[in-house]
């Protein structure tokens, strides 16, 4: 279970770095065809703040990614769940205030890494 849940951890990784990409590096050009529900008008003017919601996700995939790299049993287990709980609340908060679509993308591989960490 160990290897599955490592796996999903750098699947969470990965969905947050494509995120980070998307809202510091293509805001304005592929982020449109991606979130389609906000006004193409506004993506130019919200270039600075998405790019600043960008690098925290850029920051949750470091710490995911971390995680995979530390030696110790004890530490790698406690920094995924913080990390792995970080994603899921965020992706509650996003669910509740943005998009249900944010808790599927985020919030439930989270989950998923969580309980597999868990079960021995």
């Amino acid at each position: 279970m160990l290897l599955a849940a490592q796996i999903v951890i750098g699947l969470v990784a990965i969905i947050h770095i494509y995120i980070m990409w998307l809202e510091m590096f293509a805001w304005t050009t592929r982020a449109p065809k991606v979130f389609k529900t906000i006004p193409k008008d506004l993506f130019p003017p919200t270039k600075t703040l998405a790019a600043n919601q960008g690098l925290y996700n850029g920051f949750l995939a470091a710490g995911l990614i971390w995680s995979l790299c530390i030696a110790d049993h004890h530490w790698r287990f406690y920094v995924a769940v913080f990390f792995l709980t970080c994603v899921i609340i965020a992706g509650i908060y996003g669910a509740a205030t943005a998009s249900k679509k944010i808790l599927y993308v985020q919030s439930i591989p989270a989950l998923v890494a969580l309980i597999l960490l868990h079960v021995r």
